[in-house]
């Protein structure tokens, strides 16, 4: 069982984390973005969690989590029992949640290299040609790239934005 105790511990040497108390109900929040709320009778925690994971989150362990009410659902967020949380988990859970709101370098440097930093796959060639025949420096193909080319293209407009 976690209790509100339990959860300052955890966020209280955090940088950029404030406890603050608002209409009777313990926040915490990096400026102006909350990202751990308790229920007034302190029985539920709702913290930041990314949207896209929470219904898999939700479903595997119903007795544990549940969704917020339908009206913040559009928010990055999900609650949980905390009778039902061990503190171990908690733990992670709420500094999986205080680092999506920083900025990933101070995440860094209070979580070390454990932070996923994940980056898109880089794209040496813009056309769609093979990137293992480009020159490997980050440079563009010089394929479609004459002088008449780009200006083709730039007159390639869809319909609706050609002017008339």
């Amino acid at each position: 069982m976690v209790s509100v105790d339990d959860v300052r511990a955890v966020l209280a040497g955090l940088p950029r984390s404030t406890e603050v108390l608002v209409r009777d109900r313990v926040k915490f929040r990096v400026g102006q973005i909350v990202y751990v709320a308790f229920s007034r009778d302190e029985s539920e925690i709702g913290f930041a969690f990314p949207r896209e994971e929470r219904a898999a989150l939700v479903a595997a362990r119903p007795a544990v989590f549940f969704l917020p009410r339908e009206s913040e659902l559009r928010f990055h967020w999900v609650e949980a029992w905390l009778d039902a949380l061990d503190r171990d988990e908690m733990r992670a859970l709420l500094l999986d949640a205080w680092r999506m709101v920083v900025p990933k370098r101070v995440a860094r440097e209070v979580l070390g290299s454990t932070v996923e930093t994940p980056r898109p796959a880089r794209r040496d060639v813009c056309d769609g040609s093979d990137p293992s025949t480009s020159s490997g420096n980050g440079a563009r193909s010089a394929q479609g790239t004459e002088p008449g080319a780009l200006r083709e293209r730039s007159q390639e407009r869809p319909s609706r934005l050609r002017r008339r």
